[in-house]
């Protein structure tokens, strides 16, 4: 049962749609119904699934008048992030498959060029859509083909830099390109900063005609001066508007600035769209106001916890329940705090990700040392290497992911100088459902080879806040790297202790064979270990806790006793944690030791839950049992 500003109907529209053709004979109240009908899709699969629910509850209409509008496939459609892109799934062939929504094997959460024609670009991290849109519209028109790029791209990602720098090429270069500011006041976190200010500025019409007349009015009473300005905003009421609104930002990147328009009202959407379509032939940019978490409550009040959930009951909102074990991302969090109240020198760093990093709490009870940079990810890096530069202990927390679009800066302005900044990496290593391009499985490769940085992965949580107390007191640059999800269930330190740096821990000693996991791979090693003891295999077990610098004394003297050695980690082969242990068994001349580097193979790996994927690259206990015995039997 759907409801309408009319009451109660019922209807079942979405069944027969297979395509944006199917929508554009329909009329407008169809057309809202057909609104009602995704939300409710969206709501319950997300339900069950898990996934962005406020992103894409948000653009339900916006994406049902985008392809009433425009001819997608032919004129392309590219959503920045994508993590708001189920309406769009759901119109354009795959309404039969969404049930399958970010499951293994099942229908990804982002756009993805496998996936369909009408999927123009593959998108994950924000903030790319207008440089990809720009790029498709340039190659369109050297191709004589007349057909339209459409960006859709948030406010929220309007903070990150990259955004002004294709504005800014598109305006130079004055090709046909549309762009929809999508404006919730949201990215994950609340907007910050002066550009989420200004576009707030937005006037109602009973405003915008008080503020004309009173204009008018006053120019009217002055010289010529005063009649030559008036001839000039009496050109259009947009004058007006783009005279106190954020037109003016984008009329100065040479942008034909559109609204701000309502989100919500698939009329105003349709007729704008129409317009610009018919009669815009440079770049444009069309200001859209929408509700991030539109038509569920719960995510109307609260649209950051909803951005991205797990299960959950449609009724009360809550989540389906977990194992009550606290994750590693709550363990930073309280440990910055702990850390903060001793050590004024202590700042934290989030690039949009207030509540995902752990540092909502820390934000209320340190604000003055609290920085939230938006989606800045280079910016945050450097920010916090002035700060360091003058005295503090900077923690820049983000996503592991997050932290690539940030390598030039870390080296540059973090490790030639050699400055105390600490990177907090979360999600390191398989995150699970979000997919290849939110996996943490490259951090260890981009970040082993800096000189000057030191590297970390804690076994459980309780090391974490060690790692942690020992990276803000050291010195130099630090960066711990921890995974996504519950750690080991072990009990918290009530008191910080400082590390020794580049030496591990013997964990188990053997004779046979020395299992050299890292990070969240540990428990698995020590599992590993139980399991060859009842085939009689005695395997030695050693938590490295540091992969630069690598304790080469504990690690080559095991290696030498037992001969073979597996090393296990939660990212990518190459260039990892097992490469750094062969390249010191070359320094040391082990040539003899029989190694195997279990990691993720050189592919980019799929979404899929956190188990099933380490299963699949042979990172399970199974896995390295099973790598111990063909190691012990082979003969070269």
């Amino acid at each position: 049962m759907l409801t309408t500003s009319s009451g109660p109907r019922t209807t079942s529209l979405l069944k027969d749609i297979n395509s944006p053709g199917d929508i554009r004979g329909m009329s407008i109240p169809d057309l809202e119904d057909l609104a009602l009908e995704i939300r409710n899709t969206i709501i319950t699969t997300v339900s069950k699934t898990g996934g962005h629910l406020a992103p894409s509850l948000g653009v339900v209409e916006l994406t049902l008048a985008l392809h009433y509008v425009f001819n997608t496939p032919e004129d392309k459609l590219i959503w920045d992030v994508g993590h708001q892109s189920y309406a769009h799934k759901l119109l354009t062939g795959r309404r039969e498959q969404f049930g399958t929504l970010r499951q293994h094997k099942g229908m990804s959460g982002f756009p993805k060029f496998k996936e369909s024609e009408y999927d123009a670009f593959e998108t994950g991290h924000s903030s790319t859509s207008v440089s990809a849109a720009l790029g498709i519209s340039l190659a369109k028109h050297l191709k004589k083909d007349t057909n339209r790029a459409i960006a859709v791209i948030g406010d929220g990602s309007m903070t990150a830099g990259m955004a002004f720098e294709a504005l800014n090429h598109a305006g130079h270069l004055d090709k046909n390109l549309i762009v929809i500011l999508n404006d919730n006041e949201m990215s994950i976190s609340p907007n910050v900063g002066a550009l989420s200010s200004f576009l707030s500025r937005k006037l109602s019409g009973k405003t915008m005609t008080r503020v004309k007349a009173h204009i008018e009015e006053r120019l009217g009473q002055l010289s010529n001066v005063g009649e030559n300005i008036l001839n000039v905003l009496r050109k259009s009421e947009e004058s007006f508007k783009s005279f106190f609104t954020p037109g003016m930002l984008f009329e100065a990147l040479k942008f034909d600035y559109i609204g701000p328009i309502p989100g919500h009202q698939l009329e105003d959407l349709i007729e704008t769209f129409e317009t610009v379509r018919d009669t815009n032939h440079g770049p444009v940019l069309i200001h859209v106001l929408t509700t991030k978490g539109k038509g569920y409550l719960p995510a109307e009040k609260n649209p950051g916890l909803y951005h991205g959930v797990g299960p959950f009951d449609i009724a009360s909102g809550k989540p389906h329940s977990s194992n009550g074990s606290i994750s590693y991302t709550e363990v930073f969090g309280s440990t910055m705090i702990q850390m903060a109240m001793s050590d004024k020198r202590i700042a934290a760093i989030s690039a949009a990700m207030v509540t995902g990093t752990g540092l909502a709490s820390f934000s209320k009870q340190f604000p003055e040392r609290f920085f939230d940079v938006g989606i800045a990810e280079q910016h945050a890096i450097t920010f916090a290497a002035g700060l360091a530069a003058e005295g503090m202990r900077p923690v820049v927390a983000i996503y592991s992911s997050f932290f690539q679009r940030s390598l030039d800066q870390i080296i540059h302005d973090i490790c030639i100088p050699k400055l105390p900044v600490t990177l907090a990496i979360d999600r390191a290593g398989v995150v699970g459902d979000d997919g290849p391009t939110h996996h943490g499985v490259f951090d260890i490769s981009f970040l082993r080879f800096i000189p000057n940085m030191v590297l970390m992965a804690p076994k459980d949580e309780a090391e974490l806040q060690h790692m942690l107390y020992t990276a803000v007191t050291l010195g130099g640059p630090v960066a711990v790297r921890y995974p996504r999800g519950s750690g080991e269930n072990v009990p918290l330190a009530t008191t910080l202790e400082k590390l020794e740096i580049g030496k591990g821990e013997l964990l188990a000693e053997g004779n046979d064979l020395l299992l050299l996991p890292i990070g969240n791979r540990v428990s698995v090693a020590l599992q590993a270990a139980e399991g060859l003891a009842k085939v009689g295999i005695s395997a030695a077990v050693i938590n490295p806790r540091f992969i630069k610098p690598l304790d080469a004394d504990l690690i080559c003297t095991w290696a030498q006793r037992t001969g073979r050695v597996i090393t296990i980690e939660d990212n990518a082969r190459q260039g990892g944690f097992g490469s750094a242990v062969l390249e010191m068994f070359c320094s040391r001349g082990l040539y003899a030791v029989k190694t195997c580097i279990l990691a993720h193979p050189d592919e980019f790996v799929e979404h899929g839950p956190q188990p099933v994927l380490w299963k699949n690259s042979r990172l399970d206990t199974p896995s390295v049992i099973r790598a111990a015995i063909k190691l012990m039997s082979d003969e070269t």
